[in-house]
């Protein structure tokens, strides 16, 4: 029996809860929409390993029927207010129920699509860039400063090409360094940011399913394509082919952060390199699916039907600095 943990309200969930309804593989939803109204999650760790029951509305499974899990955690936006709780405690009141949730399926015996641990890179991107140049992947040139005068020096160096984002795994937009925020510059001082060289070509993203591997090619005129809406300019997709070398990086890296599902942003340049900028360990594929009907749901699907690791994940891990 799959496990999704997700809900119904976030789009990537749902596709995943109907592309299961399709094959016709047997599921049960855990709604973290309502979560844990409606559900009761009982388990204890035993000689043998983990035992106990996920409970849901006219249903009940052992864990040990599990075969496999997918999990996508949803935000406050994403969730029923709780019952007679004050709104000011409802975060930390799901944050503690969710903590609870993640324990529990890091030590199952499954599959897990994803587990915490492969995700924590994606919460120091300058963390995670040193583990993708590892993967044999090009990173472009990076500054991770709070000093205005390191920011005007890297500026200069590369002739103000240059862009900015969040350090952490909390989405940002991807914008140009340009004379309005150097004029804010000062503002650094109070928490560092990330300054790269502008990588001119085509933005790639590369989805990893297990062994699987859909890499679509995106064509937008603007910087950050997943908001080009905002700027009144649109977005092209097509399925693409890597050069296998750059194929097998993106699944080598995957497999070291050990991510069963992975979203890894690559750029080609006009000459031909490849450059990776970070790898989401929870990527909204529904968005390139849409564009291209690439079936990234529908292998998806048969990993969590399989209910196995690949063989080259089995024994992953993710090396400290």
């Amino acid at each position: 029996m799959i496990l999704v943990c997700g809900g119904l309200a976030d789009s990537v969930s749902e596709l995943v809860c109907a592309r299961l309804d399709d094959c016709g593989y047997a599921y049960r939803l855990l709604d973290l929409g309502q979560y844990p109204a409606g559900f009761e999650v009982k388990w204890h760790w035993q000689s043998r390993g983990l035992g106990g029951t996920i409970a849901g509305p006219g249903w009940t499974l052992d864990l040990d029927e599990i075969s496999g899990v997918f999990v996508r955690f949803l935000g406050p936006e994403g969730r029923a207010p709780p019952p007679n709780v004050a709104p000011e405690v409802a975060p930390a009141m799901y944050a503690e129920y969710d903590t609870g949730l993640m324990v529990l399926l890091e030590d199952l015996p499954c599959l897990v699509v994803n587990r915490l641990g492969g995700g924590l890179t994606n919460n120091s991107k300058a963390y995670q860039a040193w583990l993708i140049r590892q993967s044999g992947l090009r990173v472009p040139p990076t500054l991770v400063t709070n000093d205005p005068k390191a920011v005007r020096r890297f500026y200069a160096e590369w002739d103000g090409q240059v862009i900015y984002k969040s350090l952490s795994g909390i989405r940002s937009i991807v914008r140009r360094l340009e004379a309005e925020q150097l004029r804010r510059l000062p503002l650094l001082r109070h928490g560092p940011a990330q300054f790269q060289a502008y990588i001119p070509g085509t933005n790639v993203r590369v989805h990893t399913v297990g062994e699987q591997l859909f890499a679509t090619r995106v064509h937008s005129e603007v910087v950050d394509y997943r908001y080009a809406g905002r700027e009144g300019r649109g977005v092209e997709m097509e399925p693409a082919a890597l050069p296998p070398p750059v194929a097998e990086a993106c699944l080598r890296l995957a497999r070291q952060l050990g991510l069963l599902l992975a979203g890894i942003d690559l750029k080609e340049t006009p000459q031909g390199d490849y450059y990776c900028f970070e790898v989401n360990p929870c990527p909204g594929f529904l968005y390139y699916e849409k564009h291209t009907g690439q079936p990234i749901s529908l292998a998806l699907a048969s990993l969590l039907r399989e209910g196995r690791e690949p063989e080259t994940l089995a024994e992953r891990s993710v090396p400290l600095p």
